[in-house]
């Protein structure tokens, strides 16, 4: 079989399954594993798939963006870990930025310094926060209906007011040279602008994130530190060698 054939094969194979292992494009190619693990390295290059542990994903949409519902039964463990060890981060006194996200959303429960200030862009974090009484600042601006965030010039123009000793910011990429992605552009300019008036930055990604690019930009990795969950999964030395990485056990 011809290499592009093969290729189309496996394209063709992970649209129908979004997740493949090895052994099944063995079987499905009938060519060796040897064989099969450099065509996904080659994709992989190509920016066709992303490999993980034993196999390959399919690329995500650039523009691809789930609801917060969608979101919110994804991967939850994970988020929760994460969200813990983020919490955790936040010292007595700190005026914290909190992105609009799952992730994000999570940390509330877990927040117990005092006198810490919170400023977000997330609608649904609101009642979480007052429920907690944490003194809260919410980003104006246009409520994105599909993220539930507050975004576009007005939320840009407001966060400029603030100053912030650590923030937490969701992504829907991370690549270990296009940096950190998400599909909103105005999404993505408030993000970067929160990193930018921010003493120390994190980015809060399971591992599914990573190996994946979006359509906009809003940071490099060595700008914020990352926070995930698991290194079995991708091999993490190339992020590494650009910033510092947290990574949470189970």
């Amino acid at each position: 079989m011809l290499i592009s054939e093969r290729h189309r094969l496996i394209l063709d194979y992970l649209k129908e399954k979004e997740h493949v292992k090895v052994h099944e494009l063995v079987e499905l190619t009938k060519s060796s594993e040897s064989t099969l693990r450099r065509d996904l390295d080659q994709l992989e290059k190509e920016n066709y798939v992303k490999r993980v542990h034993g196999g390959a994903s399919l690329l995500q949409r650039k523009r691809e963006e789930l609801s917060m519902i969608k979101k919110s039964t994804q991967n939850l463990k994970e988020k929760n870990m994460l969200a813990k060890y983020a919490a955790q981060l936040i010292e007595d006194g700190d005026c914290v930025y909190l992105d609009a996200g799952t992730t994000t959303y999570q940390m509330i429960q877990y927040l117990e310094q005092e006198n810490i200030v919170v400023v977000t862009n997330g609608i649904d974090h609101l009642d979480a926060l007052l429920e907690k009484d944490i003194k809260t600042y919410i980003i104006g601006g246009f409520v994105k209906k599909v993220t539930k965030a507050m975004i576009g010039g007005n939320a840009y123009d407001s966060i400029q007011n603030y100053r912030f000793d650590k923030c937490f910011i969701g992504t829907n990429a991370i690549h270990h040279e296009l940096g950190f992605t998400t599909p909103d552009p105005e999404e993505a300019q408030l993000k970067a602008k929160a990193i930018y008036l921010t003493r120390e930055s994190f980015v809060l990604a399971d591992h599914t994130k990573f190996g994946e690019v979006s359509f906009s930009k809003f940071a490099d990795l060595h700008q914020a530190k990352i926070i995930t969950n698991e290194e079995d999964s991708i091999s993490m030395e190339k992020y590494k060698e650009k910033t510092e990485i947290y990574c949470v056990g189970f």
